[in-house]
């Protein structure tokens, strides 16, 4: 069975940093590309990043790249999203997702629970 288990969201000021973790089984890291949405209230769910399975490459929404970095470590099979420079327009539910296919365009197969982030002004 797939899980991903989402951590790391809460209440932060604009300007501050948050890390989010996804932990998932090693048979999961391994098969599926990972990356993170992330859905405000009212709003759609939106791609933010992704790393590939294989080459480890990653992809990020053009309104985030500046700011935000996904990550990888292969010996913890957790894929993390460094958020740096929060704004208030950050704020959402963020979830942690696994794929066969590309994520930027592609739907995941496999979503996390989701963990809230809160970025206040």
């Amino acid at each position: 069975q797939v899980q991903l288990v989402e951590s790391g969201g809460g209440l932060v000021q604009a300007g501050g940093s948050l890390r989010l973790s996804c932990a998932a089984s090693r048979r999961t890291f391994s098969n599926y590309n990972m990356g993170w949405f992330r859905q405000a209230p009212g709003k759609e769910r939106e791609f933010v990043a992704a790393i590939s399975r294989s080459s480890g490459s990653t992809d990020y929404a053009d309104t985030l790249k500046d700011r935000f970095t996904i990550s990888r470590d292969t010996a913890k099979n957790t894929v993390y999203l460094q958020m740096n420079s929060l704004k208030p327009e950050d704020t959402a539910v963020y979830y942690c997702a696994a794929g066969r296919t590309g994520l930027m365009y592609g739907t995941p197969n496999y979503w996390g629970q989701g963990t809230q982030v809160t970025v206040s002004s």
